[in-house]
């Protein structure tokens, strides 16, 4: 008799329960439903952008030589937007520019980065105002695998289709790759490719290279790495 009372005064409770797992069931439904339909349009919009042209030479900072590449790249292609993250002083860029006769009226220098992460961090709210369709995204062998992962992650969630072009560095090289280093930006990027449908950062130190003040910069003494061959910032 007392497990029939107890029986039925956990029925309500019980009932409470179910309804609530019919709820987390119905809202994990719909949630399958939503990705689902994300990952098929993103997944379209990508083979999509990958037979357009490139629209954005993206290079992401840490050599010279990468600047240097990107100035013979503009010259050839001056309509095509360049945005270089976390790059050189922008002195050192203005000159590479200038002694290479490339236009610089499509070249804009990010300079919150300071990490393959934030490069593409800082990066995507930019390319989406630019609506990008498809990048070439300009690093070094040592960049490798990691950037070209982040970016086809981080990127391709917006997308955005990924041309990756290697450039040869000189001498030893600034940074390393280990793979705790990778497997956490991995890690770090897939969370970030559903948050950053949402969230958008903003660089507050973003510059077109033509409002660059080179004799201000030349007043200050600056520096430009070695390989660059740049008199004047030396």
């Amino acid at each position: 008799m007392n497990r029939k009372v107890t029986s039925s005064h956990n029925l309500p409770r019980r009932n409470t329960l179910l309804k609530k797992l019919r709820v987390l069931r119905k809202i994990k439904i719909l949630l399958s439903v939503i990705l689902s339909i994300w990952l098929v349009f993103t997944t379209i919009t990508l083979v999509s952008a990958s037979s357009k042209p490139v629209d954005t030479f993206f290079v992401l900072g840490g050599s010279i030589r990468r600047e240097m590449y990107v100035a013979k790249l503009t010259k050839q292609y001056p309509q095509v937007r360049v945005l270089i993250s976390g790059g050189s002083p922008d002195g050192c860029i203005w000159l590479i520019f200038q002694r290479e006769l490339a236009a610089m009226a499509n070249v804009w220098l990010e300079k919150c980065a300071s990490s393959t992460f934030s490069n593409f961090y800082y990066s995507i709210p930019i390319l989406g105002r630019w609506h990008v369709h498809k990048v070439m995204l300009i690093t070094s062998p040592t960049h490798l695998p990691r950037a070209k992962w982040l970016a086809q992650i981080l990127l391709g969630a917006h997308g955005i289709w990924v041309q990756t072009e290697v450039v040869q560095e000189q001498g030893i090289p600034g940074n390393r790759e280990y793979w705790a280093k990778t497997g956490l930006d991995l890690t770090r990027s897939l969370l970030w490719a559903g948050l950053s449908q949402f969230i958008q950062p903003q660089c507050s130190y973003v510059t077109k290279l033509t409002d660059v003040d080179i004799k201000a910069w030349q007043d200050r003494s600056f520096k430009c790495e070695r390989q660059g061959n740049l008199e004047w910032g030396r």
